[in-house]
């Protein structure tokens, strides 16, 4: 089994997409009006309009009310990522987090939650794998 992406349900395609290429500097590759991804070399990020949960389970999914996972990308420099991203509602300034990580975090468009970092060291642990 390969973990193979996380799709986000938003009103907003268009909108949503324009800020994770801003973020990211990755255009997105459109499969439809209702349906795109940003593709990194480690993971994508699916970007799906509302008509597009009906084809799943219609209510299964519903836009704008996550409180409870955070996006996470990996990035070069935490602070061009934060002059970048001009606008989005800031949730914690760049900061050096206790174990050396610099993390920004922002919502999207829609209130996601979304980390940019950057690791303190080749050799930190990833937040999927944590050191043991």
């Amino acid at each position: 089994m390969n973990f193979a992406s996380i799709r986000v349900i938003t009103a907003d395609v268009a909108r949503l997409a324009g800020f994770y290429e801003r973020a990211t500097g990755v255009r997105a590759i459109w499969a439809s009006e209702d349906f795109a991804e940003v593709r990194t070399s480690s993971a994508t990020l699916a970007i799906g309009s509302v008509r597009t949960v009906a084809l799943f389970a219609a209510g299964s999914a519903e836009p704008s009310a996550n409180r409870s996972v955070i996006i996470e990308f990996e990035v070069g420099d935490v602070d061009s990522v934060h002059a970048e991203l001009t606008g989005a509602e800031v949730v914690q300034e760049p900061t050096t987090m206790p174990w050396g990580n610099r993390s920004l975090l922002v919502r999207d468009p829609d209130g996601n939650l979304v980390n940019f970092f950057r690791r303190a060291t080749l050799a930190a642990p990833s937040p999927a794998r944590p050191a043991l």
